[in-house]
């Protein structure tokens, strides 16, 4: 069982991500979300799942454990298999999906392609109360967030292209936003004044 890869991502497609580990290529299925998050030379840690049948092995994963655990969860319910669960986890992140089955509200669940309103009803059956609230949101709050960023984002890749390290560059861009008070998500326009900022940052650690 591969429980977690960590390598550099090769590509990445509407379904999925190839992630180089030591020179060996693992194609990875994973939620719409966090394949927004990846791009091709970033280095990723994702959490797998493997489904093994009679017609394939394929290997899901995620960049929380947060959305591995309710992948895991969502098939225990009888009739959803490791596709509908993804489908799943790309319309809805983990608190919202966790809400949704607490609340009772099929329509919500239902909005995922490849499930309908009874398989939802059957979701929110089997899992209402089963279900903790508390471990989903606080990590999944988190990764929106960083999703989110995409300013903060484009100031790390910036810096990568120049030839630094995407934590030491992440690193950096996080002391220049809280050293000069600059809130993030960034937006558009404070962008180009925090590579300036990161820049003399890391320059400074040299």
């Amino acid at each position: 069982m591969i429980a977690m890869l960590n390598g550099q991502v090769e590509s990445v497609d509407q379904s999925g991500a190839i992630l180089d580990v030591n020179g060996v290529g693992f194609d990875v299925r994973m939620p719409q979300t966090d394949l927004s998050s990846l791009h091709a030379g970033q280095h990723a840690t994702v959490h797998t799942s493997m489904a093994v049948t009679q017609d394939a092995i394929t290997l899901y994963g995620f960049l929380s454990s947060t959305e591995k655990k309710m992948f895991l969860q969502l098939q225990k319910v009888s009739g959803i298999g490791p596709k509908v669960a993804l489908s799943l986890l790309s319309t809805l992140p983990p608190d919202r999906l966790a809400r949704a089955v607490a609340d009772g509200d099929a329509a919500a669940l239902s909005k995922a392609p490849g499930l309908g309103r009874k398989g939802a009803q059957k979701i929110i059956l089997e899992l209402k109360g089963s279900l903790d609230l508390a471990q989903v949101e606080g990590p999944s709050t988190a990764a929106i967030t960083a999703v989110v960023d995409m300013g903060s984002q484009q100031v790390i890749e910036g810096l990568m292209s120049l030839g630094w390290r995407q934590q030491d560059a992440r690193d950096a861009v996080e002391r220049a936003c809280r050293d000069h008070g600059i809130d993030t998500p960034l937006v558009q326009q404070d962008v180009p004044r925090v590579l300036k900022l990161a820049l003399t940052e890391l320059d400074r650690g040299r």
